[in-house]
């Protein structure tokens, strides 16, 4: 979209089911793990740019053997920083002992990363520091290797001090107040639980210390460590887990909010958190992915048995719009046929803003990701002309002359590459008045691609703050004499903040929240700003459950179209030439095109989980008392 909006992460788990040896002889490496780790990491580049990390676990080894590693950066190119890391250990190793080249058993012994379980990760920050610390995955070691736990997700918590202060009471000592450090310590406290009371039944049956080890592994209930840590998690999340011996887990939110993916054969387990990165890795059908259930998780025991458990009782579904918008690549099957759906829904509202001038429109597309919503709208507009050249045709009859017959069959909807975002210019210079300047000049105009006094049709993902659409393509799309120039949102309003992983977290960002607010000045009616501060101040220290979203009184006097005009007249530069007409899609048009994907508390306020109710309030707050702040 125009104005990048990050999210937060993207996971990657892969189980090896065979022995080393079997890749190594099948496909060439025994790296076989770490080259398709290396893919899927890239193939979910989109998801998180900010650091990257993985991590690995050999199972078997001999006591005193390295079976755990891990490689984090948060350098600028993350991803391919850690493979290179990786590589350089794998090669300097093969270097120094080349008889071992084709020594599997020597490679796993000796070579740090080769294992039969790796995880991947991917990370956009929403919160924090991008330090080397801030990346997953996160390590909580231990000397007993059950409980060992290697931890790394794509969600946030929006109960952080709650869950921060059950550490306190259960005894321990978490190292900071964030969401990781409190989902991993949660874990790592059943888990301690769990293999103490597994040791203590082992030993009266008369099995010695290191005999327990084994059937400590075989016995160790995941499913149930999951479900008691995750009692009181509110959130949305998909959160991976490696244990030392080697189980390993995929465990997703009961409303589904964050996704998650899986694939089995009798090779390897793969868990992704996008249905295409599968497909294109390993090379297979859309069918033969599977999404993991909401509140269910995916669980691989070190024998390499494969099940599904409920951890968490389902609740509605409310999976991720945004997913299907913007964040997940376009690939998918579903989501390439849900945006193109996204642009045809928008087109009824296009045809009354050009009064029906077709002939006199052309049609582009701000930035790249809009392309296939831009090919559903231009493909509606083509399907609305050949509608009205039957009806043309057919008006004319048998005496319609050839020269008639083709000015009625050329008319199509004029497609042009309006703008084109120059990749090498980067604002890099802070004082605002120098760096508006260079805001302006982000994007390139093919000039003559619009004619003078065309009205100029531009579709976008989402407009969020609405920032780089004042400050830089209005001005130079201007630039082409446009009579009207229509931005079309391929997404509803954006509302509300996001609390579950997406960097939406400040009301007064949102240019649909400024237009109401216009609105209230204008109309007089500001003190129902007061009124509705003063309801969320009053709910501060209720139970989650009883917390209600007050904010949706501050848009409820206007209509959707009220505040689309508003954002137009807020976004149009001075000096622009053109009228601009803003356009959003509706929620019943969204719901329509994305029925699987119901989750829409950017837009609605209606959120998923109690604690969204809570955050939306606080982000009220802070805007009534200037605090430039996040609310979780």
């Amino acid at each position: 979209m125009s104005d990048a909006i990050k999210h937060e992460c993207g996971i990657s788990l892969i189980r090896l089911l065979k022995p080393l040896e079997y890749y190594k002889e099948k496909y060439g490496t025994a790296f076989y793990g770490v080259n398709k780790m290396y893919l899927m990491m890239e193939k979910q580049h989109n998801r998180g740019q900010d650091g990257a990390g993985f991590a690995s676990i050999k199972l078997d080894m001999d006591p005193g053997e390295r079976y755990m590693s891990r490689v984090r950066s948060a350098k600028q190119q993350p991803i391919q920083d850690i493979f290179a890391q990786i590589n350089d250990r794998i090669n300097t190793s093969l270097d120094q002992h080349p008889e071992y080249l084709d020594n599997v058993a020597f490679q796993k012994k000796n070579i740090p990363y080769i294992g039969e379980l790796l995880m991947g990760h991917v990370r956009y920050g929403t919160f924090g520091k991008n330090s080397i610390e801030s990346v997953h995955p996160f390590l909580r070691q231990n000397n007993w290797m059950h409980r060992n736990l290697i931890v790394a997700g794509n969600f946030n918590l929006t109960n952080v001090d709650e869950l921060f202060n059950n550490l306190i009471t259960l005894g321990q000592h978490p190292k900071e107040m964030a969401d990781t450090v409190t989902v991993m310590e949660k874990i790592g406290h059943f888990l301690d639980d769990a293999v103490a009371k597994l040791y203590k039944q082992i030993k009266k049956e008369g099995y010695n210390k290191r005999e327990a080890s084994p059937l400590i592994a075989e016995r160790l209930n995941v499913a149930k460590i999951l479900t008691k840590a995750s009692k009181n998690w509110d959130g949305g999340y998909t959160i991976g887990g490696l244990l030392g011996h080697g189980d390993a887990f995929v465990v997703r939110d009961p409303a589904g909010i964050r996704p998650a993916y899986y694939y089995k054969d009798d090779e390897v387990v793969v868990v992704a958190s996008e249905r295409p990165v599968i497909q294109t890795v390993f090379n297979i059908k859309y069918e033969q992915v599977q999404e993991l259930d909401p509140g269910h998780a995916l669980i691989i025991k070190k024998k390499g048995t494969v099940h599904l458990e409920e951890i968490l009782e389902p609740t509605e579904r409310k999976a991720c719009s945004f997913e299907r918008i913007y964040f997940s690549r376009g690939s998918d099957k579903e989501i390439y046929q849900e945006r193109k759906m996204l642009g045809k829904m928008v087109f009824p509202q296009i045809l009354k803003s050009i009064d029906d001038d077709l002939a006199n429109t052309v049609f582009s597309f701000i930035p790249n990701t809009a392309e296939t919503s831009f090919f559903g709208m231009v493909k509606e507009a083509q399907n609305y002309l050949n509608k009205r050249k039957e009806e043309q045709i057919l008006a004319l009859g048998p005496k319609i002359t050839g020269e008639e017959l083709h000015k009625i069959l050329e008319v199509r909807p004029r497609i042009e590459k309006v703008a084109i975002k120059d990749a090498k210019l980067r604002t890099f210079i802070t004082q605002d008045s120098s760096r508006d300047d260079l805001v302006a000049h982000v994007y390139d105009i093919s000039y003559g691609s619009v004619e003078e006094n065309d009205n100029l049709v531009i579709i976008d993902d989402s407009i969020v703050r609405g920032t780089t659409l004042k400050k830089s393509i209005l001005k130079i799309l201007d630039r082409l004499s446009p009579k009207k120039i229509i931005v079309v949102s391929s997404a509803p309003q954006i509302r509300y903040p996001d609390c579950y992983g997406i960097d939406m977290a400040k009301l007064e960002d949102f240019v649909a929240f400024k237009a109401a607010q216009a609105l209230h000045e204008e109309n007089g009616t500001t003190s129902k700003i007061k009124e509705i501060y003063e309801k969320c101040l009053a709910q501060t220290g209720s139970k989650d459950k009883e917390v209600v979203n007050y904010v949706k009184e501050f848009y409820a006097p206007f209509t959707a179209n009220q505040i689309s005009k508003k954002i137009a007249q807020l976004l149009s530069p001075k000096g622009i030439n053109a009228e601009v007409d803003i356009i959003y899609q509706s929620i019943e048009s969204l719901h329509e095109a994305c029925p699987k994907n119901l989750g829409d508390w950017y837009f609605t306020g209606n959120y998923p989980t109690p604690g969204g109710n809570r955050v939306v309030n606080r982000a009220f707050i802070n805007f009534y008392e200037g605090k430039n702040q996040r609310a979780y």
